[in-house]
């Protein structure tokens, strides 16, 4: 068997994290989520006053770039990796229907993608490595072998969304939900640098009607075709 990238793109609560993880976890693969990333630096910028409902401090956030320190740091109790702020642990933070406001905008900012796309490409050298986001198969890993492609209806993303929000105990309402998964879908295919788009050899799932363990095995079946070859 042959070590291979797995990148999976999508729209925002199509479940790609979920999914790389169980993927990774089943071929003993790295997992990363890359997502995690610019979230970990949209909370940084929200703790640091660059950016909020009314306004977007660009310059101050990419002066202030070489002192954001982000990692990834396994949890054995969980059975994954947990994001690291400048040595906080923030996953619970960064998860927040506020950092999702903010998320997509923090991600158009040339020079966050930039540093975020190195520091992704490098975990990914040697390969065995399950990576999800919005331009993995496109920008990151343009040669990876297995690109999957996420998608789902809006207002199906939003109603899992919003479950997953109000079982953490957030008070928000469906429809502030299904608002900010349509604006974050217009700003990701909108923005000039990287935009989400599906990658032309990318394999497209979309999973309004499949089930967690139905997408989970169509999934591992297309990545063991490429293993065993």
């Amino acid at each position: 068997m042959k070590n291979i990238t797995i990148a999976i793109d999508g729209f925002s609560s199509t479940g790609k994290s979920t999914l790389a993880k169980e993927l990774a976890k089943h071929l003993g693969y790295i997992y990363v989520d890359t997502g995690a990333m610019y979230r970990a630096v949209t909370l940084f910028s929200m703790q640091n006053g660059f950016i909020s409902k009314d306004s977007l401090d660009k310059d101050s956030l990419i002066n202030s770039l070489s002192n954001i320190k982000i990692y990834f740091q396994f949890n054995s109790e969980l059975g994954f990796a947990e994001m690291y702020l400048n040595s906080e642990n923030v996953e619970k933070e960064i998860r927040t229907i506020e950092v999702s406001s903010f998320v997509s905008k923090i991600a158009e900012i040339s020079e966050v993608r930039s540093k975020l796309v190195e520091q992704q490409q490098e975990m990914g050298k040697n390969k065995a490595i399950v990576m999800d986001g919005r331009d993995i198969g496109t920008v990151v890993f343009p040669d990876a072998e297995l690109k999957i492609f996420m998608t789902a209806s809006p207002e199906t993303r939003a109603q899992r969304r919003f479950d997953e929000l109000q079982a953490k105990g957030d008070d928000v309402s469906y429809q502030e939900v299904l608002a900010n998964v349509q604006e974050r879908d217009y700003i990701d295919t909108h923005r000039v640098d990287s935009p989400l788009v599906m990658a032309e050899d990318a394999i497209e799932i979309d999973n309004s009607y499949l089930t967690r363990e139905e997408q989970f095995e169509v999934v591992l079946e297309l990545a063991n075709e490429i293993i065993n070859i």
